[in-house]
Parts: structure tokens; sequence; C-alpha cells
């Protein structure tokens, strides 16, 4: 199909491409990626002074010089942080065994503290709740991992190994600090039978299995995205060692929440997310993403800093649609391929703009299936346009070039015809030769009659399909027929006008053999016909005293020759210039479309050569 036909049904194929492949979750990693690119461009906010993470870093192991770190050094810096009056605190070190020395010590801490969050793990690799610690005061851990092995969800809630309804660390944390605020966490079902969590108003979207762009994701107890914090350093962060000797500014733990866990790479508790700004090649943490989720809870209900949301799936695949039928619009309405380029690309970069402007406003929409449909209908119709311009530039050059072609027969009829009797009657002035009053009328008449036929011939010429050749007002020869006869056709017609210099000549050496045709469309045959026309037209009118006219058209060693001798006066006897008008400028444009070549030249001893020759398989060449 040709480019310009492009239209509707190309456009709507390739939607219905894109999101056959976005059903299948063929685009799933690439939207994955372009939501973490969006999530990282984010513009910084401020560090979250409500949550303060004690990290044990290596340098805490190695002066503690034992690992687990034992309940001793937990229970003195769970009592050193009490101290400060923290408004809850979350302990991210399993226990669920006793680490010597200082276990009825921690005990004793975990049953004081009311404000304390232990940690469990209850989906796989189960690891029980802290002993001695009360259940109520004990959220999960465990985090749901994307099949790239990042993190960008969070598990809120699930149901344990004994089908019990369990809190993650987070979310107890996030309660606890809000119940401070006289704001509690409220567990519903709606008339929908939709369960949703929510503190006072403010509701915590959950994601279901096709939310955003994932494709059937495992979505086992209630999910939402982290709507991690923009920025390099998103919460302070203290070292066990800094808060047993004290460094650490009182207002930084008082009333706020203080999470406590491992940040060593020696201690795999890390895992890579793209979506956050991280110094140190995406890797996070698990304590710092426990900060980020409770830190997204809290903002949400306080500061009205927005979840992830996520539409419904049929309005994100209208989202789809829509984009695809203004890039079929601009196809069909804009024709000139540079303001389509320029609207296409101002679609595409305002597209961009809104899918960053909406994820800053929490809401994820779909950005890899309208941005592909953008592209290749956007690149499809920029091309059908430069097809249709192409098209349009041929029609006009063909629609130009037919009327040169028509004033060039035109001219040729004339030249061959009534310029050729008004010839001979000015040679007759010049020389003065006494013409009669029958003669001079004769002339005339002919004269009135050459030109009153031009129309006429050029007519016949321009809508018979270029099949015919016309000599004369009564002569045509058919160009489909052997080139060679043609030729012979146009020698004998115009041997029998009356030219001043004909008269003499006695011997005329004739030798029309068959020419290699391959290649020559109409058009060429025509302007080869009228090659000879004009060569022995010159004969007539410039071979002065010339006694033998030699005509050949051949084909030797894979060149076709078409040659004209005389024995005239020759090219330095001839003072009329009229040779190198504009036969010969007609000639010389012929031998280029042919790949050959055109001669004039003096013949010895006396006359003139004009020859035209030229290769068949020169031809496709010229025309490339």
């Amino acid at each position: 199909m040709s480019l310009r036909r492009i239209g509707v049904l190309p456009g709507i194929v390739a939607i219905g491409f894109v999101i056959a492949a976005r059903m299948l979750g063929s685009l799933q990693s690439l939207e994955l990626a372009a939501y973490d690119t969006f999530m990282r461009l984010r513009p910084n906010e401020p560090i979250d002074e409500r949550i303060l993470i004690v990290g044990i870093n290596e340098e805490d192991i190695q002066k503690l010089k034992k690992y687990p770190v034992p309940d001793g050094e937990i229970a003195k810096l769970l009592r050193t942080l009490q101290s400060y009056q923290p408004a809850a605190v979350g302990l991210d070190i399993y226990r669920d065994i006793p680490v010597e020395p200082g276990h009825k010590e921690l005990a004793s801490v975990f049953k004081e503290m009311k404000n304390l969050v232990g940690v469990e793990k209850i989906l796989h690799d189960i690891v029980n709740p802290p002993l001695n610690l009360p259940q109520d005061q004990v959220g999960f851990v465990d985090a749901p991992v994307d099949r790239s092995g990042t993190q960008r969800r969070t598990l809120l809630a699930a149901p344990n190994h004994k089908n019990e309804w369990r809190l993650s660390l987070s979310l107890k944390l996030a309660d606890i600090y809000l119940k401070t605020k006289g704001i509690e966490l409220k567990e519903e079902e709606t008339p929908s039978k939709e369960y949703i969590m929510k503190f006072n108003s403010t509701k915590i979207p959950s994601l279901l299995p096709n939310s955003g762009s994932y494709i059937s994701e495992d979505n086992g107890g209630y999910q939402t995205l982290i709507n991690f914090r923009s920025n390099h350093k998103p919460f302070r962060i203290v070292s066990l060692g800094d808060i047993n000797n004290r460094k650490v500014n009182h207002s930084w733990i008082h009333n706020k929440i203080v999470l406590i866990g491992i940040t060593t790479s020696s201690v795999k508790d890390y895992i890579f997310s793209n979506t956050i700004k991280n110094q140190d090649n995406s890797l996070i943490y698990g304590i710092e993403i426990h900060a980020h989720v409770t830190s997204q809870l809290i903002s949400a209900v306080l500061n009205k800093r927005p979840f992830i949301n996520y539409w419904n799936e049929i309005w994100e695949y209208i989202w789809i649609i829509t984009w695809g039928c203004l890039s079929i619009t601009l196809g069909r309405k804009l024709r000139s391929p540079l303001i389509l380029i320029f609207y296409v690309f101002i679609t595409i970069i305002t597209f961009i703009i809104a899918c960053y402007l909406l994820i800053f406003k929490g809401l994820w929409v779909p950005f890899v299936p309208p941005f592909l449909i953008l592209t290749v209908n956007g690149f499809a119709t920029v091309l059908a346009a430069i097809d249709r311009n192409e098209a349009s530039l041929r029609v006009q050059i063909q629609e130009r070039q037919l009327v040169i072609n028509t004033v060039e027969k035109t001219f040729n009829i004339i030249h061959n015809g009534p310029l050729q009797t008004i010839a001979r009657m000015l040679r007759q002035a010049e020389d003065n030769q006494e013409i009669s009053t029958d003669i001079f009328l004769s002339e005339l008449g002919k004269l009135n009659q050459e030109l009153r036929s031009v129309y006429r011939l050029v007519k016949q010429e321009s809508f018979m399909g270029g099949n015919r050749f016309y000599l004369n007002q009564q002569k045509e020869v058919d160009l489909k027929k052997s080139l060679h006869e043609v030729l012979n056709e146009v020698y004998i017609d115009v041997f029998d006008r009356d030219f001043p210099y004909f008269a003499a000549i006695k011997f005329n050496v004739v030798s029309f053999k068959p020419l290699d045709e391959k290649n020559l469309t109409l058009e060429l045959r025509h302007s080869i016909c009228r090659f000879l026309e004009e060569a022995l037209c010159n004969v007539g009118k410039y071979a002065i005293n010339a006694t033998k006219v030699e005509i050949i058209c051949d084909c030797k060693q894979g060149k076709n020759i078409i040659r004209v001798t005389d024995n005239g006066l020759g090219l330095d006897g001839v003072t009329n210039s009229s040779h190198q008008g504009f036969g010969t400028q007609q000639a010389m444009t012929l031998a280029k479309q042919l790949g050959g070549k055109f001669e004039r030249v003096a013949n010895s001893p006396k006359g003139t050569i004009c020859q035209l020759t030229w290769s068949s398989k020169k031809i496709w060449l010229w025309k490339w």
C-alpha cells in the first residue's frame, strides 16, 4: 500500500497491537522503568524530621565485637531512647530467640515500653515475634518484591500461617504516632465488598493485580505503592555509638518515631530500588524502606501528601486509545511534513510532561503504550505526508514536463514545416531571384496551410498516447513498429520535401538495420525519429553542392548507431549557424537521456557527419 494511503486503519492497528502487548505483560518492564525515572526526577522534598533512624553500622558491630547484637546492648539502647520520650520506637531486629548476655534485661524493657513495636516474618521463612513482647506490639516486615528484584510496593496487612490478620511494622508505627494526634486506623468493608484501610477520611489505596502498569501481579494482603520521599537524605540517620554517647539532639527524638535497624552491607538486610534518589546504586537498607512507608502514611494524613494512585483498568485503556486517536487525527488533518513533525514533537513532549505532572501529583498513568503509539503513528504519518508531498511534486513536474514537451513538439512541427517554407522564400529573396506571382502565392498558400495544421498535429501527438509520430498533416508513423522501419519511413518522407540542396544529390547510400530497442520508451523513440528528421532536413538546407548522402542505422558491438553523412560544403563553409541552434540542443539532450553521445564533425575530404550512438544498457542508469 502506498504511504500516502495511510489513514485510520494502520493507526488503529498500531493501537490494537500495543494494547495487546500490554495485556500480555510485554511492556511491564518498560513501564516500571519509566515509572522509576519519573519518580527520581521529582524535585527534592525536605527531610522528614518526625522520623529518626538509628542505624547499627559496621563500626558499631566492630566495637561490640559480636553479632548478632546482644540483648543487653539493645536493652541499653531502648532505655536511652525512651529517656528522650519518643512517640514510637520500631525495632527492626529479630529477637525470636535470646542473644546473651542481657536477655532478662531486654525482656524487662519489652514489658515496660508500650510505644515499642518489634518485628516478625509471617510469609516465607517464618520468623516468630520477639519473646516477652505483646502481640499487639509486633508488626511484620515481609516485603513484596517485583520480578526484577526491586521493591516498589509495600505490604501493610496480611494473614499469617494461622490465618490471623497481622499489620506491618510501618503501619503499626504510623498508627501509634497518629493516635497521639487523635487519629486512629480504621478497617472496613464497603458496600461493594471492597476492604479498605484508612486514617479518618484518608484512604490508603489498595494495589490490585492490574493496577498501574502491573499485569497479573501478586497482590496478596493489603498492598500499596511506596511514594518514596524524594531526597538523597530523606531522614536523619545516627549510629548506635551516637545514641550511647548522647551525641543526638533531644528534639530529634522527643515525640518522634525512632526506627532501629542494621545499616551495614556485611549483614544482608538491604534491597535494590530504582525508584529512589540514592547515591549508592539504588541500594536501600530495610530499615530505610520502613521509614519511607511510615513517613508516607503520616504525611498523607497530616500533610495531604498524596499516595500513588491509579485508575481503574478501563480508564487506563481509554487514556491509551485517546492519545492514539490524537496521533491519527494529526496525520489526517495536517498535510505539511514540517508542520506535522512540529505538532508530533509538541504532542509527545506535552504527553511526557503530562505524565510527569500527574505522577508528581500522585497519579500513575500508562506511559509506554501511548508513547509507542504516538511515536510509531507520528513517524508513519510524517512519512505519509512526505510521500504525499513528493507525489504532488511529481504531478507538478509531470504537468510541467507535459507543457515543455508540448512546446517542443509545437516548435518541431513549426520548425520542420512553416519555418522551412519561410526560409526558402527568404533565401530566394536574398539571392535576388525573381519569383513569379503565381509561385509566390503558391508558397504563401502552402505556408498558410502548414500554419493552420500546427494545432491539429500538436493535438494529435498530445492525445494519441504518444504512439504516433507525425511527419506532416497527411503522414504519420506508428512508433510501435520496429524502430529501423520507422526511421526508414522518416527518411523517405523527408527526401520527398522541397529542400534546395536535395536536387543536386545523385547518390543515396541507405542502410536501415534492426537496432537494440531494449529500454526505449515511446518518448525516446519519438525523439530519435525527430533527430533523424532534423539531420536530414539540415542536409537539404545547408549541404551546398552535395552530391551524395549516406544514411546508416545499425547496431554494432552492443552500440546503436544512427549516422547521416554528406559531401557538401561542410562545417567550415556554412555561414548560417542555425545548425548549432535548437536542433543541436535537442540532439544533445537526447544523447544524455540515452546515455550515449551526439557528434557533428567535418567529413573528409568535405562535408558533414551527424551521428548519434548509445548503448541500451545505460539508459536505466541515467533515468535513475
